[in-house]
């Protein structure tokens, strides 16, 4: 298992905080019971930076998850920004408990970025996604995987959710399954992609997927395997 650089300043914090509480404690209160419980939320919180290896599914043509968590919603919508046509957007909610970081769903080049501020609703309802503060990239997709191919992918904030972090911007060649960011202590992820092009759904409402494996959509026209 390993750790995103990005948890260590919160963990430098979280150390120093807890450190002077447990020198705090007031008269009584047993030291090891102090130390116990700043050593469980000190892990708790290492974990929200984990990054677990994942094997991406499928081949080229499977747009995979750029983020674990829940399939929450399954809509068609708009898209105007980048896409700029009628799409299949697919939510996923993420708990405190996923794993946070995000990866890339397909290989290509990154055409489009834009950062939106906004609200931090919950973001357990899928209409937050014009509501709260959110940072969206979206996809050339590589000729080889198929010719004019556009897809977009939105990191949102939620309710206890309060920083994205995206580490790819406009002209960057990002890889299926490539490391590009975090949405620190969860909260929703969302792929577009163009309803005109022939593609398969392959992910349910309800469904876990995790980020950079489970496939969620297989380009073309065929029968899902």
């Amino acid at each position: 298992m390993t750790f995103v650089r990005w948890g260590l300043p919160t963990l430098l914090v979280e150390t120093f905080v807890l450190a002077w509480a447990v020198v705090l404690l007031p008269p009584g209160v047993p030291r090891w019971c102090g130390l116990a419980v700043a050593a469980f939320l000190w892990l708790f919180t290492l974990a929200f930076f984990r990054n677990p290896k994942r094997t991406p599914a499928g081949g080229l043509d499977c747009l995979i998850s750029p983020a674990d968590g829940v399939v929450s919603d399954i809509t068609t919508i708009d898209e105007p920004d980048f896409l700029h046509a009628k799409s299949i957007r697919i939510g996923i909610f993420l708990s405190v408990f996923d794993v946070h970081v995000n990866r890339s769903p397909v290989g290509g080049s990154i055409a489009y970025a834009k950062y939106t501020p906004g609200k931090f609703l919950d973001a357990r309802h899928p209409d937050v996604s014009h509501e709260n503060e959110a940072n969206a990239i979206g996809i050339d997709v590589a000729p080889e995987v198929a010719t004019g191919l556009r897809v977009l992918v939105r990191q949102l904030s939620g309710l206890i959710a309060r920083r994205i972090i995206c580490t790819h911007g406009v002209g960057d060649v990002i890889v299926r399954g490539e490391l590009y960011g975090m949405i620190k202590f969860g909260s929703r992820t969302e792929l577009w992609i163009p309803e005109s092009h022939p593609h398969t759904v392959l992910v349910k409402l309800g469904d876990r997927v995790k980020c950079g494996e489970t496939v969620l959509v297989r380009l073309g026209t065929g029968a899902p395997a």
